[in-house]
Protein backbone atom coordinates (compact mmCIF):
# COMPACT_ATOMS: atom_id res chain seq x y z
CA UNK A 1 0.00 0.00 0.00
CA UNK A 2 1.35 3.41 -0.98
CA UNK A 3 1.99 6.24 1.46
CA UNK A 4 -0.96 8.17 0.01
CA UNK A 5 -3.22 5.14 0.52
CA UNK A 6 -2.10 4.83 4.14
CA UNK A 7 -2.93 8.51 4.62
CA UNK A 8 -6.42 8.12 3.15
CA UNK A 9 -7.15 5.07 5.33
CA UNK A 10 -5.90 6.88 8.44
CA UNK A 11 -7.99 9.94 7.59
CA UNK A 12 -11.09 7.78 7.07
CA UNK A 13 -10.60 5.97 10.39
CA UNK A 14 -10.12 9.29 12.18
CA UNK A 15 -13.30 10.69 10.61
CA UNK A 16 -15.36 7.63 11.59
CA UNK A 17 -14.00 7.75 15.14
CA UNK A 18 -14.80 11.44 15.48
CA UNK A 19 -18.38 10.87 14.33
CA UNK A 20 -18.84 7.86 16.60
CA UNK A 21 -17.89 9.87 19.68
CA UNK A 22 -19.83 13.04 18.83
CA UNK A 23 -21.84 14.49 21.72
CA UNK A 24 -22.62 17.81 23.39
CA UNK A 25 -19.42 19.65 24.37
CA UNK A 26 -18.24 19.12 27.94
CA UNK A 27 -17.89 22.27 30.08
CA UNK A 28 -14.36 23.55 30.58
CA UNK A 29 -15.40 25.71 33.50
CA UNK A 30 -18.25 25.78 36.02
CA UNK A 31 -20.63 27.05 33.35
CA UNK A 32 -20.69 28.78 29.97
CA UNK A 33 -24.03 30.56 29.68
CA UNK A 34 -25.38 31.11 26.16
CA UNK A 35 -25.74 34.73 25.05
CA UNK A 36 -29.32 34.74 23.74
CA UNK A 37 -28.87 38.18 22.11
CA UNK A 38 -25.94 37.16 19.92
CA UNK A 39 -26.28 35.31 16.59
CA UNK A 40 -25.21 31.69 16.88
CA UNK A 41 -25.59 31.64 20.67
CA UNK A 42 -22.16 33.12 21.38
CA UNK A 43 -21.08 32.34 24.90
CA UNK A 44 -20.73 34.50 27.98
CA UNK A 45 -17.48 33.43 29.63
CA UNK A 46 -17.36 35.39 32.88
CA UNK A 47 -19.40 34.88 36.05
CA UNK A 48 -19.79 38.64 36.48
CA UNK A 49 -21.95 38.69 33.30
CA UNK A 50 -24.27 35.95 34.62
CA UNK A 51 -27.02 35.83 37.24
CA UNK A 52 -29.35 33.23 38.76
CA UNK A 53 -32.04 33.88 36.16
CA UNK A 54 -29.76 32.32 33.53
CA UNK A 55 -30.34 28.97 35.28
CA UNK A 56 -34.06 29.42 36.00
CA UNK A 57 -37.44 29.03 34.28
CA UNK A 58 -40.52 29.95 36.30
CA UNK A 59 -43.41 27.45 36.54
CA UNK A 60 -43.12 26.22 32.98
CA UNK A 61 -44.00 22.53 33.30
CA UNK A 62 -46.76 22.63 35.95
CA UNK A 63 -49.54 23.74 33.58
CA UNK A 64 -51.55 21.36 31.39
CA UNK A 65 -51.26 22.24 27.71
CA UNK A 66 -54.04 22.32 25.14
CA UNK A 67 -54.08 19.01 23.29
CA UNK A 68 -57.37 19.44 21.46
CA UNK A 69 -55.99 22.04 19.04
CA UNK A 70 -53.44 19.52 17.80
CA UNK A 71 -54.43 17.08 15.05
CA UNK A 72 -52.36 14.37 16.76
CA UNK A 73 -53.82 15.09 20.23
CA UNK A 74 -50.60 15.88 22.07
CA UNK A 75 -48.56 18.89 23.11
CA UNK A 76 -44.82 18.96 23.84
CA UNK A 77 -43.29 21.64 26.08
CA UNK A 78 -39.51 21.52 25.70
CA UNK A 79 -37.08 23.22 28.08
CA UNK A 80 -33.73 23.43 26.30
CA UNK A 81 -30.84 25.87 26.03
CA UNK A 82 -33.12 28.31 24.19
CA UNK A 83 -35.27 28.55 27.34
CA UNK A 84 -32.55 28.28 30.02
CA UNK A 85 -29.24 29.67 28.70
CA UNK A 86 -27.38 28.13 31.64
CA UNK A 87 -27.97 24.69 30.07
CA UNK A 88 -25.31 25.47 27.50
CA UNK A 89 -22.63 22.70 27.51
CA UNK A 90 -24.54 20.81 30.24
CA UNK A 91 -25.83 18.11 27.88
CA UNK A 92 -29.39 17.90 29.26
CA UNK A 93 -32.89 19.17 28.53
CA UNK A 94 -36.41 18.40 29.73
CA UNK A 95 -39.87 18.11 28.19
CA UNK A 96 -43.45 17.75 29.37
CA UNK A 97 -45.79 15.88 27.02
CA UNK A 98 -49.58 16.11 27.39
CA UNK A 99 -51.76 13.54 25.62
CA UNK A 100 -55.50 13.69 24.99
CA UNK A 101 -57.44 10.40 25.02
CA UNK A 102 -56.39 8.73 21.75
CA UNK A 103 -53.61 11.33 21.43
CA UNK A 104 -50.07 10.51 20.41
CA UNK A 105 -46.62 11.96 20.12
CA UNK A 106 -46.16 10.64 16.58
CA UNK A 107 -43.13 8.74 15.29
CA UNK A 108 -40.09 11.00 15.48
CA UNK A 109 -36.38 10.99 16.26
CA UNK A 110 -34.00 13.10 18.33
CA UNK A 111 -30.80 13.28 16.27
CA UNK A 112 -28.66 14.40 19.21
CA UNK A 113 -30.15 12.75 22.30
CA UNK A 114 -31.23 9.64 24.14
CA UNK A 115 -34.59 10.13 25.89
CA UNK A 116 -35.77 8.71 29.20
CA UNK A 117 -39.51 9.11 29.81
CA UNK A 118 -41.65 8.59 32.90
CA UNK A 119 -45.46 8.63 33.05
CA UNK A 120 -46.85 11.07 35.63
CA UNK A 121 -50.55 10.55 34.91
CA UNK A 122 -52.50 7.98 32.92
CA UNK A 123 -51.16 5.17 30.79
CA UNK A 124 -49.21 5.08 27.51
CA UNK A 125 -48.31 2.63 24.78
CA UNK A 126 -44.74 3.43 23.66
CA UNK A 127 -42.12 1.98 21.37
CA UNK A 128 -39.08 2.45 19.17
CA UNK A 129 -37.73 0.85 15.99
CA UNK A 130 -34.12 -0.23 15.58
CA UNK A 131 -31.99 0.50 12.54
CA UNK A 132 -32.17 -2.14 9.79
CA UNK A 133 -33.68 -4.74 9.98
CA UNK A 134 -36.14 -2.51 11.91
CA UNK A 135 -37.15 -4.47 14.99
CA UNK A 136 -39.97 -2.91 17.03
CA UNK A 137 -39.80 -2.75 20.85
CA UNK A 138 -43.02 -1.72 22.63
CA UNK A 139 -44.36 -1.49 26.17
CA UNK A 140 -47.53 -0.42 27.97
CA UNK A 141 -46.60 2.07 30.69
CA UNK A 142 -48.49 2.86 33.90
CA UNK A 143 -48.02 5.83 36.22
CA UNK A 144 -44.45 5.91 37.51
CA UNK A 145 -43.08 3.59 34.82
CA UNK A 146 -39.92 4.59 32.95
CA UNK A 147 -38.87 3.83 29.37
CA UNK A 148 -35.74 4.70 27.37
CA UNK A 149 -35.61 5.65 23.68
CA UNK A 150 -32.07 5.28 22.26
CA UNK A 151 -30.48 8.22 20.50
CA UNK A 152 -31.50 8.76 16.90
CA UNK A 153 -34.06 5.93 16.71
CA UNK A 154 -37.66 6.44 15.56
CA UNK A 155 -40.00 6.29 18.57
CA UNK A 156 -43.54 7.23 19.64
CA UNK A 157 -45.96 7.47 22.58
CA UNK A 158 -49.70 6.79 22.26
CA UNK A 159 -52.63 7.12 24.66
CA UNK A 160 -55.05 4.58 23.12
CA UNK A 161 -58.68 4.31 24.10
CA UNK A 162 -58.18 0.55 24.41
CA UNK A 163 -56.03 1.18 27.51
CA UNK A 164 -57.66 4.27 29.05
CA UNK A 165 -60.15 7.02 28.24
CA UNK A 166 -58.30 9.63 30.31
CA UNK A 167 -55.65 12.20 29.46
CA UNK A 168 -52.02 11.34 30.16
CA UNK A 169 -48.93 13.34 31.12
CA UNK A 170 -45.26 12.36 30.88
CA UNK A 171 -41.92 13.98 31.63
CA UNK A 172 -38.92 13.26 29.42
CA UNK A 173 -35.25 14.00 30.03
CA UNK A 174 -32.91 14.18 27.04
CA UNK A 175 -29.14 13.93 26.88
CA UNK A 176 -28.56 17.12 24.93
CA UNK A 177 -28.99 20.81 25.59
CA UNK A 178 -30.72 21.00 22.18
CA UNK A 179 -31.83 17.47 21.19
CA UNK A 180 -33.70 18.38 18.02
CA UNK A 181 -36.81 16.58 16.78
CA UNK A 182 -37.61 15.16 13.36
CA UNK A 183 -41.27 14.15 13.09
CA UNK A 184 -41.26 11.52 10.36
CA UNK A 185 -44.56 12.29 8.57
CA UNK A 186 -43.94 16.06 8.72
CA UNK A 187 -40.41 15.71 7.35
CA UNK A 188 -41.32 13.32 4.54
CA UNK A 189 -44.63 14.81 3.38
CA UNK A 190 -44.54 18.37 4.74
CA UNK A 191 -41.03 19.59 3.88
CA UNK A 192 -40.59 22.97 2.19
CA UNK A 193 -39.90 22.74 -0.68
CA UNK A 194 -41.54 19.36 -1.03
CA UNK A 195 -39.66 16.20 -1.86
CA UNK A 196 -40.39 15.12 -5.43
CA UNK A 197 -43.47 12.91 -5.65
CA UNK A 198 -41.48 10.69 -8.04
CA UNK A 199 -38.95 10.07 -5.27
CA UNK A 200 -41.60 9.34 -2.63
CA UNK A 201 -43.77 7.20 -4.93
CA UNK A 202 -40.76 4.98 -5.61
CA UNK A 203 -39.74 4.90 -1.95
CA UNK A 204 -43.20 3.97 -0.64
CA UNK A 205 -44.14 1.90 -3.73
CA UNK A 206 -47.48 3.68 -4.24
CA UNK A 207 -49.04 5.79 -6.98
CA UNK A 208 -47.97 9.43 -7.31
CA UNK A 209 -51.57 10.48 -6.64
CA UNK A 210 -51.33 9.00 -3.14
CA UNK A 211 -48.17 11.01 -2.49
CA UNK A 212 -49.75 14.19 -3.86
CA UNK A 213 -52.71 13.71 -1.50
CA UNK A 214 -50.43 13.21 1.49
CA UNK A 215 -48.35 16.27 0.61
CA UNK A 216 -51.52 18.37 0.41
CA UNK A 217 -52.41 17.65 4.05
CA UNK A 218 -51.68 20.01 6.95
CA UNK A 219 -48.91 18.33 8.97
CA UNK A 220 -49.32 19.61 12.50
CA UNK A 221 -46.44 20.57 14.77
CA UNK A 222 -47.39 19.40 18.29
CA UNK A 223 -44.67 21.44 20.02
CA UNK A 224 -46.08 24.17 22.28
CA UNK A 225 -45.73 27.66 20.78
CA UNK A 226 -44.23 30.05 23.37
Amino acid sequence: MSASSYFLVAAFVALVASQATAFDPSPLQDFCVADMHSPGLHMTQWAMAVNADDFFKAAELDKPRDTMASKVGSNVTLINVMKIPGLNTMGISLARIDYAPSGENPPHTHPRATEILTVLEGKLYVGFVTSNPNQLFTKELNEGDVFVFPEGLIHFQFNPLTITRHAAVAIAALSSQNPGAITIANAVFGSKPQISDDVLAKAFQVEKGTIDWLQAQFWDNNHYKF
